[in-house]
C-alpha cells in the first residue's frame, strides 16, 4: 500500500518528537504543518523539509491532501480541532490531555464516530518497553493473580523549563502526568470502580498541584496506587520512569529505578534489563518516552492500514479521562468518586 499522507498541527516543544518519529515510521510520512506561530512552524518546516506550511487549521483542512491528522496543541484548541477533522472525514490523533472537560471529550468521540473516522489519543506511556513488559509478565500468569498494585512517578525534575506554561495552570500534575500514570494502572489492572484522591501543592512558585496521591478500586477486585510528585528530591534522579509494584497470589513484579525488572515466584527471582531502545534521534534520559511516541505512531498506521480500534482510541481513553475528574473532584470534596456513574 502507498505510505499514509498526514499533517501536524501544533510545532511545540513535544511536536518535534512526534515528527522524528514520523520520519521513522514505516508506511507515512507528514506533508504538511500548522501552527499559529510562523517562526515556530519555518523552524520545523526547514527542519524536516515540509513545505506545506498554514498557520490556520482551516485552510490547511481546506486544502486537503492528507490521510490523518495529528493534533499535537495544548488541551484549549482539542475540541475544535478534532470536531474540525471529524467534518471533513480525517481520521485523528489528539495529544493528550484530551480535553478540557469530560463533557468535551465525550463530544468529540460522538463526532468521530458520527463521522465514522478513527480517533486516537496520544496516550503514549503505556507503550514504554517497561510498561509493555511488566503487562506480559502479568500475562503470562507469572505471579498469579493480582491483588495488590503501586504506579509511582516521583521527581525533582525542572519540567517547567522547558513547558513553562505548567506553571500557570490551576491544574497540573494530575493532568500532565498524573493521567499517564493513571493510563498505565489502567492498562496493568483493568478499569476502575472508585477513586479517592489527595494533592499537595508544594513548589509555591507554581499555581496547581505538584503531588497527589491517588487510591483506585479496580473492577477486577484489585486495589492499587498511582502516587506523583515533582517535588521529591531523590539522590539519583528516575526521571521520567514510572516504578511498578504488583504483589500477585504466586509472586511478585518489582520495575525499579534503572529499568531494573524483577520477578519472584516459587521457581525464585529473575532480575531483567527491561531498557528502551535509544533511537538515533533520542537523547537521554527522554529516550523512553521519545522510543514510546514511534510505538504509538506505528501502531495508529498499522489500524488505519489494517483496520480495527486503536488501544488508545477515544472511546478507551475517556476511562483515563474520567479518572483525572474524579481525582480533581475528590482532591476537592474529600469523597471517593463513583467512576463508572461519572461514564454513563
Amino acid at each position: 500500500m502507498a505510505d499514509l499522507k498526514g499533517a501536524l498541527i501544533g510545532c511545540g516543544f513535544f511536536a518535534i518528537n512526534q515528527m522524528h518519529a514520523w520520519k521513522d515510521v514505516d508506511g507515512a510520512a507528514i506533508v504538511a504543518i500548522c501552527d499559529r506561530d510562523p517562526e515556530r512552524l519555518d523552524i520545523v518546516g526547514e527542519q524536516f523539509g515540509i513545505e506545506r506550511r498554514y498557520t490556520d487549521a482551516a485552510a490547511m483542512f481546506a486544502d486537503g491532501g492528507f490521510d490523518f491528522v495529528d493534533i499535537a496543541t495544548t488541551v484549549q484548541s482539542h475540541r475544535a480541532l478534532v470536531e474540525m477533522a471529524a467534518s471533513h472525514k480525517i481520521p485523528a490523533i489528539c495529544q493528550k490531555p484530551f480535553a478540557r472537560t469530560l463533557v468535551d471529550a465525550k463530544a468529540m468521540v460522538e463526532a468521530c464516530r458520527k463521522a465514522g473516522i478513527p480517533l486516537m489519543v496520544h496516550e503514549n506511556f503505556r507503550w514504554q518497553t517497561p510498561i509493555q513488559a511488566v503487562r506480559r509478565l502479568l500475562d503470562s500468569t507469572a505471579i498469579g493473580i493480582p491483588f495488590w498494585g503501586r504506579f509511582s512517578f516521583r521527581s525533582g525534575y525542572d519540567v517547567f523549563s522547558g513547558q513553562p506554561y505548567l506553571a500557570e495552570g490551576e491544574r497540573f500534575i494530575i493532568e500532565d502526568l498524573g493521567i499517564h500514570t493513571l493510563d498505565i494502572a489502567r492498562f496493568i489492572l483493568g478499569d476502575v470502580k472508585t477513586l479517592t484522591a489527595r494533592t499537595k501543592r508544594v513548589n509555591p512558585n507554581i499555581k496547581g498541584e505538584d503531588v497527589a496521591t491517588i487510591l483506585l478500586d479496580h473492577e477486577s477486585g484489585v486495589t492499587s496506587v498511582v502516587d506523583v510528585s515533582y517535588a521529591t528530591k531523590l539522590g539519583t534522579e528516575p526521571f521520567p520512569e514510572t516504578l511498578i509494584e504488583l504483589d500477585g497470589t504466586d509472586g511478585t513484579i518489582r520495575l525499579s529505578a534503572g529499568y531494573r525488572l524483577e520477578v519472584t515466584n516459587a521457581a525464585g527471582t529473575v532480575v531483567s534489563d527491561a531498557s528502551p531502545q535509544l533511537l538515533s534521534w533520542a537523547s537521554r534520559p527522554w529516550h523512553n518516552i521519545q522510543e514510546s511516541v514511534y510505538a504509538i505512531q506505528k501502531h495508529w498506521v498499522d489500524r488505519l492500514k489494517n483496520g480495527g480500534e486503536p488501544a488508545t482510541s477515544g472511546v478507551d481513553n475517556l476511562k483515563t479521562f474520567a479518572l483525572v475528574e474524579a481525582a480533581y473532584d475528590s482532591a476537592a470534596s474529600g469523597k471517593t468518586i463513583d467512576v463508572e456513574a461519572m461514564l454513563r
